[in-house]
């Protein structure tokens, strides 16, 4: 099914420029906090859709935690994520992204694979410390 490009509305283009502007991959909640800086009278609704349509669009990733809370990056470059089951932080990883896994999962599936997502899950330091002090 192919999708209909949409035009860039005013409250699409803030929530895409606030994901690009960060690297800690917010909520949906952090990311209506924000917007509501630069538009007051903007709906929770109304972030969700436009999250939507650019996870859709692929401008944006969509990620859970392990725990069913979405978080959203504003990177849709092909890169490896590191989530922490215990507080949800993500972290990006710097490891190059292994093309050959496509090839490999086309031949095998007869797919046209265009694209592969892997995300590595464990406890961050910050609660491994944490852990540590109870």
């Amino acid at each position: 099914m192919e999708s209909k490009a949409r035009r860039m509305t005013k409250q699409r283009k803030i929530i895409l420029d606030l994901l690009r502007g960060t690297d800690h991959h917010p909520t949906a909640d952090w990311i209506y906090a924000q917007t509501r800086k630069q538009l007051p009278k903007i709906s929770l609704g109304t972030v969700y859709r436009n999250l939507n349509i650019l996870s859709q669009e692929g401008a944006i990733i969509q990620l859970t935690d392990g725990k069913n809370v979405s978080r959203f990056d504003g990177n849709p470059e092909d890169h490896y994520h590191c989530i922490c089951t215990e507080c949800g932080r993500i972290t990006d990883l710097k490891i190059p992204p292994l093309g050959f896994l496509e090839e490999q999962a086309a031949a095998q599936s007869g797919y046209a694979v265009f694209m592969h997502r892997i995300d590595f899950f464990g406890i961050c330091q910050h609660c491994c410390v944490s852990a540590g002090d109870k």
